[in-house]
């Protein structure tokens, strides 16, 4: 008899709020981000789940984002790029198909409650809502 995932014995798996997902950002145009990246979910479960969309702000490892008044830093990466630092783009917020894009969980998990709200306030700097 097979032994069932965590993910079946909870259903089947959808990004939340506050999670860190990898996402294929491909295809990109110009400057946008390209390839698969990490990618803060700002939106909640329940809308991911009905949409099938992920809004959110993609990361990265890239060097030049420390002088970037709108890169969040969030701490060390993991893997192939351990030792360098990971940022939050606050100022490329984008929304993705994540079924189609075949978003997968990230071994970061969700961002400490601290950071998150960090990156919250700074994209609230450049999109205020409310």
């Amino acid at each position: 008899m097979r032994k069932r995932s965590s993910h079946e014995k909870r259903g089947a798996w959808v990004p939340d709020r506050q999670t860190v997902v990898w996402i294929d950002c491909n295809p990109h145009v110009g400057q946008e981000m390209r390839d698969i990246h990490p990618f803060l979910v700002l939106s909640p479960r329940i809308f991911n789940e009905k949409t099938s969309l992920v809004i959110g702000l993609p990361m990265t490892t890239a060097e030049y984002n420390a002088d970037n008044p709108f890169a969040v830093a969030v701490g060390q990466a993991r893997g192939r790029k351990a030792g360098q630092t990971s940022y939050v783009l606050c100022h490329q917020p984008k929304s993705f198909d994540w079924r189609v894009r075949g978003a997968k969980p990230h071994p970061i998990g969700s961002l400490p409650d601290g950071l998150f709200a960090q990156a919250c306030e700074c994209l609230n700097q450049i999109i205020r809502v409310g």
